[in-house]
């Protein structure tokens, strides 16, 4: 049985100079996923510069903000709150969409990572 709950203990927006990239991110949602056999956290974030268009944000210039996100934010979030995970989730997405319902006018971008000595290790799908 899988178990998704929501906290939303702040929603933060982020300085443009927070993250590498320059651009502004809000902390949507925090949502705990928990699985038979393992709990996943998921950082869902609003960055509408990652929208479509030749003026945004591609991929490879928004992935080191995610490394940052899970790193500057997911690590102390977790800890204050005293969260366990087995994978930690940043998500960048351009507009406010549900979890899991297909959007196709959306772009979003994951990463998923796992903590080892309070630092965000790269996870490959």
């Amino acid at each position: 049985m899988r178990l998704l709950a929501a906290l939303i203990f702040v929603a933060t927006p982020l300085a443009a100079a927070d993250v590498p990239s320059g651009q502004q991110i809000t902390l949507h949602e925090v949502l705990v996923d928990s699985q038979p056999e393992s709990t996943w956290l998921r950082f869902r974030f609003l960055a509408p510069q990652i929208a479509r268009g030749d003026t945004q944000l591609d991929y490879a210039t928004a992935a080191p903000d995610m490394v940052h996100l899970c790193d500057a934010l997911a690590v102390p979030y977790i800890a204050k709150y005293e969260l366990e995970a087995d994978v930690i989730v940043i998500s960048l997405m351009d507009r406010i969409t549900d979890f899991a319902v297909p959007d196709p006018d959306a772009t979003q971008f994951f990463e998923a990572f796992r903590i080892e000595n309070a630092s965000c290790i790269w996870e490959d799908f």
